[in-house]
C-alpha cells in the first residue's frame, strides 16, 4: 500500500471535498485544502522509493513515476496556496472546484505509473475532464468564460481522437496495448512510414496538454477567460505527466528513422518560433504566459528528441524549473488582482515601490523564464540544447538560441515595467507574512536551481 500512497492520499482528499460540496458548510474550505495538499507533498515524498506492479503490469510504479508524483504534488499544493479571500471564485462552487483540482491532478499521477495504452486513456480523461468543469468557475461569468470553456472541450475532444486513432494503429501492428511489449514489437515497424504516423499521432493526444504546435491553439483563449487560479493549475501541472508521457513513447521510438526526429524538430522549431514572436505584442500577461508556454513546450522537445537518456532527464529537469518559474509569475497574478481580473502588462509599472518583493518574484521569474543566468531557466536551457546538439541536431539547437534571443524582449519588457516605468498611482502594497513566505520559496528554488543545478539533475539521469 505505501507504493500508492500519492494516489490514495489525493483520492481521499478528492472523496472529502465531495462530500463537503454535499453540505452547505462553506467556512474554512481554504486552509483544511491547504493542510491536505502538505500532507499530500509529504507522503508523496515517503513513498518514492517505493515499487510495484498492478493489474497485471498496467500499472507500473518505480523511481521515475514517483519523481513525477512528487512535482505534481508540489503543483497541486501550491495551486492550492494561491487561494485567497479573493472574489476569483463563487463562494459557493469552492468545494466543488478544490475537489475537481485533486480529481485532475489524481489522473495525472495514474498517468505517469500507467504502462498501458487503455490505462492512458482512461487516466488522461480523469484528468481532462475535472479541468473541463472548472474552466468557467470563475466570479461574474462572462462570454469570454463560456467560450473558453468550449474550446477547451472542443480541442480535448479532438487531440484524445487523434491520439486514439494512432494508438489503434500501434495495437494493430503489435497486437498489444501495454508498452512493454509495444517496446519489442514496434522496432520493425518504425523504418515505415506508418509506424512513425503512428507514434506522432499518439503523442498527439500529449502535444495538447503541453500546448505544442499544432494543438496549442486552445491556450491563449483559455488562460485569458479561466480564474488565474485555475489558470495557474492547467498552464503547469498537466505539463508534468504529458513530459513523462512523451518521453515513455519516445523511448518506444528510440530506434526510429531519421523522418521520426525531423517531425519532432519541426514542431518544436515552429512552436518556438510562434510562440515567441506572437508573445511579442501581448498586453494581457496571461496571454503573454500562455504564448511563452507554446515556446517553452518547443524546448522541452529538444530533450526528448534528442533520443538519449541525458535529453530526458534534461526534459525532466527543465519541465521541473519551468513549474516553478511558472507559478512565480502568476502568483504576483493572483495578488494583484484584487477581485480576480485579468492583469496587464501595463499594470505592472512602479511595482518596485508598491512591492518590492512581488517586483523581485516576477523579475526574477521573467528572466529565468527567458534563459538569463544565473536562473533555473539558464541552466535548464543550457542541458535541453547540449542533449540535442551532442545527438548532432544543429539546426534545432540553432533554432532555439535565436528564439531565447527572440524571447528576452517581451520578458524583459515585464522587468522594465516593473522596475523602471513610473506608476499613475503608487499605493504602497502590504504583503502578509503567507505571500511574503510564497514569494522567498520560489526566489530561492529559481536561484538554487541555477547556481546548483546538478543534484537535481543526477537525481533524473539515475531515474532515466
Amino acid at each position: 500500500m505505501m507504493m500508492l500512497l500519492p494516489e490514495l492520499s489525493v483520492l481521499c482528499f478528492s472523496v472529502v471535498f465531495l462530500l463537503i460540496s454535499l453540505g452547505d458548510k462553506r467556512d474554512n474550505l481554504i486552509n483544511m485544502a491547504k493542510s491536505f495538499a502538505i500532507m499530500i507533498f509529504a507522503v508523496s515524498i515517503l513513498a518514492v522509493y517505493k515499487e510495484g506492479t498492478l493489474f497485471s503490469g498496467a500499472y507500473k510504479i518505480n523511481f521515475v513515476s514517483q519523481l513525477f508524483k512528487i512535482i505534481l504534488a508540489y503543483g497541486l499544493c501550491m495551486t492550492l496556496f494561491f487561494l485567497n479571500g479573493k472574489e476569483e471564485l463563487e463562494k459557493k462552487f469552492l468545494p466543488e472546484f478544490i475537489m475537481f483540482l485533486g480529481f485532475s491532478t489524481l489522473g495525472l499521477m495514474m498517468l505517469v505509473s500507467a504502462d498501458e495504452l487503455i490505462s492512458m486513456v482512461i487516466a488522461l480523461e480523469i484528468s481532462s475532464y475535472s479541468l473541463y468543469v472548472i474552466v468557467p468557475l470563475r466570479a461574474g461569468q462572462t462570454r469570454l468564460q463560456l467560450e473558453a470553456s468550449m474550446k477547451y472541450l472542443f480541442f480535448g475532444a479532438i487531440s484524445t481522437g487523434v491520439m486514439l486513432y494512432g494508438m489503434s494503429y500501434i495495437y494493430g501492428m503489435t497486437q498489444s496495448t501495454f508498452l512493454t511489449d509495444i517496446l519489442y514489437a514496434m522496432p520493425r515497424y518504425l523504418g515505415q512510414p506508418v509506424g512513425i504516423f503512428a507514434i506522432v499521432l499518439t503523442m498527439t493526444g500529449f502535444f495538447f496538454k503541453l500546448s505544442l504546435f499544432p494543438m496549442h491553439f486552445w491556450a491563449p483563449d483559455i488562460y485569458e477567460g479561466a480564474s488565474n487560479t485555475t489558470t495557474t493549475f492547467i498552464a503547469t501541472v498537466p505539463k508534468i505527466a504529458a513530459t513523462a508521457i512523451l518521453i515513455k513513447l519516445a523511448a518506444i521510438a528510440s530506434s526510429a528513422t531519421p523522418q521520426f526526429v525531423n517531425v519532432l524538430m519541426v514542431v518544436a522549431g515552429i512552436s518556438m518560433t510562434l510562440g515567441n514572436l506572437v508573445g511579442l505584442v501581448q498586453k494581457d500577461l496571461k496571454r503573454l504566459l500562455a504564448y511563452s508556454g507554446i515556446a517553452h513546450a518547443g524546448y522541452i522537445m529538444l530533450g526528448i528528441l534528442a533520443l538519449s537518456k541525458d535529453g530526458y532527464a534534461a526534459a525532466m529537469f527543465y519541465i521541473t524549473v519551468y513549474l516553478i518559474m511558472n507559478m512565480a509569475a502568476f502568483y504576483v497574478i493572483v495578488i494583484l488582482s484584487k477581485k480576480g481580473e485579468n492583469i496587464l502588462v501595463g499594470d505592472l509599472a512602479g511595482l518596485v515601490k508598491k512591492a518590492p518583493l512581488l517586483a523581485v518574484t516576477i523579475g526574477l521569474a521573467a528572466f529565468s523564464l527567458a534563459g538569463i543566468p544565473p536562473t533555473g531557466g539558464f541552466t535548464g536551457k543550457l542541458f535541453l540544447f547540449t542533449s540535442a546538439f551532442q545527438s548532432g541536431h544543429l539546426a534545432i539547437v540553432v533554432i532555439g538560441a535565436v528564439n531565447t534571443v527572440i524571447s528576452i524582449f517581451y520578458y524583459l519588457n515585464i522587468v522594465r515595467m516593473s522596475f523602471s516605468k513610473e506608476a499613475a498611482v503608487s499605493e504602497p502594497l502590504k504583503l502578509t507574512s503567507h505571500e511574503q513566505t510564497l514569494c522567498y520559496i520560489f526566489i530561492f528554488l529559481i536561484l538554487y536551481l541555477g547556481i546548483y543545478p546538478f543534484g537535481l539533475l543526477g537525481i533524473f539521469k539515475l531515474a532515466v
